[in-house]
């Protein structure tokens, strides 16, 4: 029997595939749990207006992302840490340091979204990694300033 799976099932395939299996198994199993329909043209048709709707939507939030990437790039964030005589800083900043300093430039961004190559333990400029969606990437510079206090 070919079914049209409306989940991904494990071993079997992923969501939208058309996959043959064997009638006990679509009808005891991937049918009453919903994890599948059976493949007739009209379901097929359903299936490919749903996917282009999905694509279309997709494509709009990569659009939304890229302006978004933008302008973390475009951004310079300035933070304040305490340091000693040597400029070394006590401690070090975190991603969630500059997540916070973000916010205050108006962007909300995800502290696991921000990639630091080696930890921040000094004054100065440095340039952190923004992953904004799996293939978009943004460069932010943070400047890292001794805290007057």
């Amino acid at each position: 029997m070919e079914v049209l799976l409306a989940r991904d099932v494990e071993r079997v395939g992923k969501s939208g595939d058309i996959v043959k299996v064997k009638d006990g198994y679509a009808r005891n199993f991937l049918l009453p749990q919903k994890f599948a329909v059976i493949a007739t043209p009209d379901n097929i048709k359903r299936l490919e207006v749903i996917k282009r709707k999905r694509e279309e939507e997709e494509q709009k939030k990569v659009e939304a992302l890229k302006v978004l990437a933008d302008q973390i790039s475009k951004l310079s964030c300035t933070i304040t840490a305490k340091s000693g005589e040597d400029d070394a800083l006590y401690g070090s900043v975190s991603s969630q340091d500059i997540a916070a300093a973000l916010v205050n430039e108006g962007v909300q961004i995800d502290k696991k979204q921000i990639e630091i190559a080696e930890p921040i333990k000094a004054l100065g400029l440095f340039t952190v990694k923004v992953k904004v969606h799996s293939e978009i990437d943004a460069n932010l510079k943070v400047w890292v300033i001794k805290d007057k206090g």
